[in-house]
Order: C-alpha cells, then sequence, then structure tokens
C-alpha cells in the first residue's frame, strides 16, 4: 500500500525527491512551498519556486502559506489525514502542531552528516571547511534545528575541486533515493531511528555577504574551498583592473597549485595564466564572471583581459 503524503519544500534541490515519491507509487496528497516571489528582468513578475511547478506538473495540489501560526493552516494541514511528511529544504520552522499534525509524524532530507552542519548552508559551509565527506539524512524532525533522530544515512565524497552547485546536484539524487528507500521502510514498519550524538555539532550558518570577498592573505586551501564552497551563488568574488578601471569579478573554479606563490605577496599574479599568491602557496583561477557577463574559462577571460605577472588583485 502506499503512503498518504504531504510533501514541503521549496528550491530545486527538492524537486527530484518529490518525482522520486510520486514515481514509487505513494499518493502525494499535497505539496507546501513558499509562496511564489517577485522575478522577472524587472521584479514585477510572480515566479513559483521550482517545487510549486514540478508539483503542478505532476498534477498535485500546491500550498503556499506564509507560516503556520493561522489556526486555518494548521487544520488545514492535518485535515489532509496524511500518514506522513515529508520536509525538503522547506524553508520555514515547523511548528509542533505540524511535525505531529500526521499520523507517522514528519521526516526531513537534510544534506550533512548530522550533527556536523545543522542548519541552513550545509552543502557550502561543508566545502568552505575542506571536508573530504558529506551526505544525505533522513531525520526524524522534533522542534529543535536538525536535531531529530536519523533514519537513514548515505554518505558522498567531495571530490578535491569539487563545487558547491556540483556537490548540491549529487546530494539532490542521492537525497531522492535514500528517502524513498525511508519511506518504503516506513511502510513496511521496519524504519527505526537512533539518536545524534552530542559531540561534534557545527552550525552551517546561511552565507553573508560580507563573507565573499576572497581574502587572498589565506593559505591556498582555504581560499581555493572558499571559492569553490561558494560558487555558482553567492559566488566569491575579488576585484580586478579591467578597461582601467576596478572592476568585481566572481571566481566560481580553482585549483591548488603546488609551489607557486612562497617569493610573491598575497594577491599578486606569479604568471600570466591567473596563477595567483596567497598566504602560503598559490590558487589558478579556473573559470571567471565580470558583473553582468557570462561565466568564462581562464583561457576566454584572458582573451579580453590579460593579467600579467606581477598584477595585483584584491
Amino acid at each position: 500500500m502506499a503512503l498518504r503524503i504531504i510533501f514541503m519544500g521549496t528550491p530545486d534541490f527538492s524537486v527530484a525527491t518529490l518525482k522520486a515519491l510520486h514515481a514509487a507509487g505513494h499518493e502525494i496528497v499535497a505539496a507546501y512551498s513558499q509562496p511564489p516571489r517577485p522575478g522577472g528582468r524587472r521584479g514585477l513578475d510572480l515566479q513559483k519556486s521550482p517545487v510549486h511547478q514540478a508539483a503542478e506538473d505532476l498534477g498535485i495540489e500546491v500550498r503556499h502559506p506564509l507560516n503556520f501560526r493561522d489556526q486555518t493552516d494548521r487544520e488545514a494541514f492535518i485535515a489532509l489525514n496524511a500518514d506522513v511528511a515529508v520536509v525538503v529544504a522547506y524553508g520555514l520552522l515547523l511548528p509542533e502542531a505540524i511535525l505531529n499534525g500526521t499520523r507517522l509524524g514528519a521526516y526531513n532530507g537534510h544534506a550533512s552528516l548530522l550533527p556536523r552542519w545543522r542548519g541552513a548552508a550545509p552543502i557550502q559551509r561543508a566545502i568552505m571547511a575542506g571536508d573530504a565527506e558529506t551526505g544525505m539524512m533522513v531525520m526524524k524532525m522534533d522542534k529543535g534545528l536538525d536535531t531529530g533522530p536519523v533514519a537513514l544515512t548515505r554518505k558522498v565524497t567531495i571530490g578535491p575541486d569539487m563545487t558547491a552547485g556540483e556537490l548540491h546536484d549529487a546530494l539532490s539524487l542521492v537525497g531522492a533515493e535514500a528517502m524513498v528507500e525511508a519511506m518504503a521502510k516506513l511502510e513496511a514498519g521496519a524504519l527505526q531511528t537512533v539518536a545524534q550524538p552530542d559531540e561534534g555539532v557545527f552550525y552551517a550558518a546561511k552565507i553573508d555577504k560580507a563573507e565573499t570577498r576572497v581574502n587572498f592573505s589565506r593559505p591556498a586551501p582555504e581560499v581555493h574551498n572558499h571559492i569553490r564552497g561558494l560558487s555558482p551563488f553567492p559566488g566569491a568574488w575579488t576585484e580586478m583592473e579591467v578597461g582601467g578601471k576596478p572592476e568585481r569579478v566572481k571566481l566560481l573554479a580553482s585549483h591548488l597549485v603546488q609551489g607557486d606563490g612562497a617569493l610573491a605577496a598575497p594577491g599578486t599574479a606569479v604568471d600570466d595564466r591567473l596563477t595567483i599568491a596567497c598566504g602560503t602557496g598559490a590558487v589558478g583561477l579556473v573559470r571567471l564572471q565580470k558583473a553582468g557577463g557570462k561565466a568564462l574559462s581562464a583561457e576566454d577571460f584572458l582573451r579580453g583581459t590579460p593579467l600579467p605577472k606581477g598584477t595585483v588583485i584584491a
């Protein structure tokens, strides 16, 4: 027998899980997502979230309350008479009335190896910290922030040059498979949970714009992790001279360079191929994007914007 599921998610990351649960034969009785937001070229058009659009395409009813403070919204949720709520990057803290508003509770697909990286930006923070491994966890939700017991774990290796965007896509697919497996076990009465340990808790704070500028005085591995951890969004950035004036340029990919940068000040180009000295070591810039332009490979970028050896960027 299929489960009656309320799906709760908003960004593109969540769509794979919604589609996988639907394909597995479960009855998605409603999809909850963040309300449409102003978008388009002039911000005048209301744009549906990726989950909202995907649910409509599947013929699933979509609801988007601003929050669940209104008793009417809580009652409407409970009236769906669902077996379980599945939550993947919904974007709201859920009150206990919602967490307990289905027969079997609420299960969250979270993109980290809990208790490491609880919170809003686990993918970015794992890469920025230089973690070699992360994963997806299916967790039974409680009133804390990502503190509930864990039902299922799937580990994913973080490659040395992997960006947050690449890891995002990999985890989205792994998370969809894990949630389908978890719901099959839940349906069979065989899903067990284990409490999270008290040690090793780290919080993945939301990325602040103030931390996106690259600081080349840091060691090269930290600079490299900073660049790839913020790629493609919001994008780490630096300033360099373009057309005779300083311009902000996003750095979207890099690699560590062995043996360069020891004799140059941080932020100095040590060759004419976008190898930049750091506090220790150097990084090679691989993909860049000027303000208002498209992302370019280092080779294509240098065709229009040469960066000779000895140039200093900041």
